[in-house]
């Protein structure tokens, strides 16, 4: 592929994945993509044949951008306990978001889980990404594999469960307040 269409391809995947997350994926047309790239369909059936070709990319793109950050916090944050803080001001950092569209990872898997979609296995292997980062670093804490994994799970659980009600709610404050809170019981474990 050449430098041109590369470009425009990546311009559809970027665009497409703020607007699955912003509308959803079933509510995201190929004209919707296309008039916000700025390309005719024509052309945009040349990169993707169908929506699923982009929810692909899509989600190929978000776990590649999850692995170069976690990797970044791993070698630029000197502690565990610090990169697990880290991971809960994540929530925060992106609490305007989350109030208005959820978390960008959790909405695409529940919605794609009730849409049957075949890319719906692909796209839980971003959560899976971070659980088993969770894990390492809950490991690396000097928790045995087993508690490692509950501790993990129940810092998943937490941080989707805060960006759900967070978005019910429209409340920024309450992100903020049960992120501390998760910070909080960082300490105590």
């Amino acid at each position: 592929m050449n430098t041109k269409a590369e470009t425009i391809r990546n311009k559809i995947v970027t665009t497409a994945d703020d607007l699955f997350y912003r509308q959803g994926f079933n509510h995201t047309s190929f004209s919707d993509i296309a008039s916000a790239v700025g390309i005719s369909r024509g052309n945009f059936y040349y990169h993707f044949k169908t929506k699923d070709d982009i929810l692909a990319a899509v989600i190929e793109k978000r776990k590649v951008g999850i692995k170069q950050f976690l990797n970044e916090w791993d070698e630029t944050i000197p502690s565990a306990k610090q990169r697990l803080n880290q991971y809960v001001d994540m929530v925060v950092s992106y609490q305007d978001n989350i109030v208005k569209y959820g978390c960008p990872i959790g909405t695409v898997c529940s919605e794609l889980n009730k849409l049957k979609n075949i890319h719906y296995n692909n796209a839980t292997e971003m959560i899976t990404l971070f659980r088993d980062w969770l894990i390492e670093q809950f490991v690396l804490l000097g928790h045995g594999k087993e508690k490692a994994k509950h501790y993990a799970m129940h810092m998943l659980t937490c941080t989707q469960g805060i960006s759900v009600i967070g978005q019910a709610f429209t409340d920024p404050a309450y992100i903020r307040r049960e992120a501390q809170s998760l910070k909080d019981w960082l300490e105590k474990i």
